[in-house]
């Protein structure tokens, strides 16, 4: 074989193998956007399944403080007319303290629930970004 026909050998392989190699990253480079893509998708589900975690959260927490209120209002009217009615000083100061009393409890019980309702609220709003993220640190070990 004389020299120009190695050289043109040579140029040919090199040529072939940029090709080649070329190829292998575009492949590489279409696949790891494919890639983002997905996580990007599942990232985006999972803000939705949040912020949607997070309104009905709001809805259940709006609507209980709105009952409370409706029945804090319910009950004020009715020892306003127990008192109007009383017929000592004694029955006065009796149905106040029981009203207090009743009011104090139901404010604590109502309180306790609404931050039970807030915490699982919470919970539940931030459960699918934890999945991402978990999703993500698994993705991030296993590459390097």
């Amino acid at each position: 074989m004389d020299a120009t026909t190695e050289a043109a050998k040579t140029a040919h392989d090199y040529f072939y193998a940029g090709n080649a190699a070329f190829k292998d990253s575009i492949e590489k480079s279409i696949a790891a956007l494919y890639e983002i893509n997905a996580h990007s998708k599942k990232n985006l589900e999972a803000m939705i399944a949040s912020m949607t975690a997070a309104a009905k959260g709001a809805e259940t927490v709006g609507a209980r403080a709105i009952a409370f209120s409706k029945k804090s209002v319910e009950d004020q009217l009715a020892a306003g007319k127990a008192l109007a009615s009383a017929k000592s000083v004694q029955e006065v100061v009796e149905l106040q303290t029981n009203y207090a009393k009743t009011a104090l409890e139901s404010l604590v019980t109502e309180v306790n629930e609404i931050a039970g309702a807030v915490s699982g609220s919470v919970k539940d709003a931030m459960s699918p970004i934890n999945e991402r993220v978990t999703a993500m640190v698994e993705r991030v070990q296993t590459v390097r």
